[in-house]
């Protein structure tokens, strides 16, 4: 659900009324696991191409999917007008039957399903399980009787599967193990898409409220919310120089911290303002600091492999 805005917000037209459907500015939290996941393979097998893009696309269309769910679904509940702040707008603002927009994220979630087949057949059907539990997870997340969306889990689920689980699949297609370290340099990207659902739900704190949510914003309330996303942001960066200084990964890996000035860019954006659409820059800050610090780790551990 978004707040609403007294600004009266223009339609959109023509293709970016599909692209902004999809909400491009969150899928970089399905690019980057599946990148760093292919980079941390790299030192273990082979690069299959075919596999990496297999997840990528795959990925990419749940992640989509997942939004049209949460625009339609929060459509469904009344929850948005064509006045809110932050969603796609394919229905409330620019016309499009939510059925239209259902039977898309469907359509997404099928075409993924078959990559998923493709995959499966290249390595284990142990991924189509995993497969569908992720597409689950993505319906549920704004679907169903009990959206996790209005739980105080909804960060610590995006968190787990678009950051443990995808790179954790991303490295066993690759290399047909899991490793310690694969899942260890998973945390701290888990903990920054986790951060990316905070950063929405503190924009989102008073409408979610009344209309009966209880996500973690909520619970904490503004000022404390804004405290657990800087402390996600610090606990991601000590995670990285911990694996340094403990000398199980390469100095590279501290390359992340090029990304810090986005991460004060965010939390400064929230601390200053209240207003839901003033609170937009702060939000993109959030998303491009996972997005920037996960490049950056793969290129350090990129690097590392060589120097």
């Amino acid at each position: 659900m978004e707040v609403n805005t007294p600004t009266a917000i223009e339609p959109d037209k023509g293709f970016k009324i599909w692209w902004q459907l999809m909400r491009p500015h969150t899928l970089t939290a399905a690019f980057v696991p599946v990148f760093l996941g292919t980079v941390l393979a790299l030192d273990y097998a082979p690069l299959r191409m075919d596999l990496f893009f297999a997840m990528l696309i795959a990925c990419l269309l749940i992640q989509a999917a997942t939004n049209m769910f949460n625009e339609y679904f929060d459509y469904a509940r009344g929850l948005d007008n064509e006045n809110s702040v932050g969603i796609g707008g394919a229905i409330v603002r620019n016309g499009v039957r939510p059925r239209t927009v259902l039977t898309i994220a469907f359509s997404f979630f099928a075409i993924a399903l078959l990559l998923g087949v493709y995959i499966c057949i290249h390595t284990t059907w142990w991924i189509a399980l995993i497969g569908i539990i992720c597409m689950a997870a993505g319906y549920f997340y704004t679907g169903g009787p009990l959206p996790i969306a209005y739980t105080p889990f909804g960060e610590l689920t995006a968190g787990f599967f678009m950051g443990v689980v995808i790179i954790l699949l991303s490295f066993y297609i690759q290399t047909g193990i899991v490793t310690a370290s694969s899942f260890i340099i998973s945390i701290p990207i888990s903990i920054l898409v986790g951060a990316i659902l905070l950063a929405n739900n503190i924009r989102d704190l008073v409408g979610d409220k009344e209309n009966g949510r209880k996500t973690l914003a909520i619970i904490f309330g503004r000022k404390r919310a804004i405290q657990l996303l800087a402390s996600m942001f610090i606990v991601s960066y000590a995670w990285v120089a911990i694996m340094v200084f403990a000398g199980s990964s390469s100095p590279w890996l501290l390359l992340t911290f090029l990304s810090i000035p986005k991460a004060i860019k965010a939390t400064k954006g929230f601390i200053n303002n209240t207003q839901p659409l003033q609170m937009m820059p702060a939000m993109k800050a959030t998303a491009q600091t996972n997005t920037i610090f996960g490049f950056l780790l793969s290129i350090g551990l990129f690097l590392g492999y060589f120097f």
